[in-house]
């Protein structure tokens, strides 16, 4: 299946999620609304196919709208059409209505106030003109006259759709904040951390790197970057398959994280290599914490490879206040980390800041 179809598929599904969310607010604002227009209605001498309409917008046409959007090639569009038409039912009870001033502002407000929340502005305004349109044409093609005044009892009648809709409106609005701000965590934490091993991705931690030279040169604070390299890493992946370098991978990152601050900013830095900001560290502590990292490795054995050693070289630069970038300071450490490797690896080398 190409790229294009899962697009597709993905915005069909979205279509349905939206016109199912407007579904029940949909049947409670329309349900309650019945009321409001019928205590109106009673009023008048209207005939009776008006209140076989009212029956039929109040209490079928909301499942009808549902199963019309969701059965559609494009639910997002067919509910889109479905509030328009929400719209002009509005218009018309409005305007059969003769304008009462309560009973009409309820329903406007509830219609707008579904169209902003759905499409902001645009259908805002394309709903308004439809309201507007429909309820001239009503009040002029079946010479209604204007009946302003609300009556007592038709203020009680619609105290429910007063007190309903808009407390589940707003519910819905709060459980789609909640959800958009859930979207939103999860959308950035897989943005800054690596797939695999749960730290912080490469891009991230640059720019956490960035930030923490920044941070030192403006208030004169001292930090210690790392790099690490999994020795013979290619090897694993040879003798043992990829499996085994993932494990190599995790276990490098657990035991980072068990032996270091939990105030080290651990990144993935490449396949099989791994940055370490160290704020106010010296290089000294360092490499002590390299050390300790090195024991634990030194008693550990990879589940599917319990006769390999897992090793690491490393590189350290200590922050230096001469340094013009934090990419300055990166590359001391990436060339202390080649001088490990060249020399034997399975080793730290300090940079040296001075060449």
């Amino acid at each position: 299946m190409d790229s294009s179809t899962y697009l597709d598929e993905d915005r069909h599904r979205s279509g349905r999620r939206f016109a199912r969310r407007i579904y029940i607010p949909r049947t409670i604002g329309l349900g309650t609304g019945f009321f409001c227009v019928a205590s109106v209605l009673v009023m008048q001498p209207i005939s009776g196919w008006w209140w076989l309409l009212l029956v039929a917008n109040a209490f079928i046409w909301p499942h009808l709208a549902w199963q019309t959007a969701d059965h559609a090639p494009d639910p997002a569009q067919a509910e889109i059409r479905n509030l328009m038409i929400d719209s002009l039912m509005g218009g018309v009870w409005i305007g059969v209505m003769g304008l009462n001033a309560l009973p009409s502002a309820l329903i406007l407000a509830m219609i707008c106030m579904n169209n902003v929340g759905c499409g902001g502005l645009k259908l805002f305004f394309n709903g308004l003109g439809f309201i507007v349109l429909s309820c001239l044409l009503t009040l002029g093609l079946f010479l209604i006259p204007l009946n302003l005044q609300t009556m007592p009892s038709q203020v009680w009648i619609c105290l429910p759709f007063l007190l309903i809709y808009p407390t589940y409106f707003g519910l819905v609005s709060y459980r789609t904040a909640l959800k958009l701000s859930e979207h939103k965590r999860r959308f950035m934490h897989l943005s800054t951390r690596d797939g695999m091993t749960g730290v912080y991705n490469r891009r991230h931690w640059e720019h956490l790197l960035h930030g923490e030279y920044d941070n030192c040169q403006r208030y004169q604070r001292n930090a210690t970057l790392l790099l690490i390299d999994i020795d013979h890493f290619k090897s694993i992946n040879d003798s043992f398959g990829h499996d085994v370098g993932d494990e190599a991978i995790l276990a490098i990152t657990e035991h980072l994280q068990l032996t270091l601050r939990i105030t080290d900013v651990v990144g993935r830095f490449g396949g099989d290599e791994f940055g370490v900001i160290m704020s106010g560290t010296s290089q000294e502590s360092a490499i002590q914490a390299m050390a300790r990292v090195r024991d634990y490795l030194d008693e550990f054995r990879l589940p599917h490879a319990p006769h390999f050693s897992l090793r690491i070289s490393v590189g350290v630069a200590e922050f230096d206040h001469n340094m013009v970038s934090y990419r300055e300071w990166l590359k001391a450490a990436d060339v202390a980390l080649y001088k490990a490797k060249k020399l034997g690896r399975s080793r730290t080398e300090v940079a040296d800041i001075a060449a």
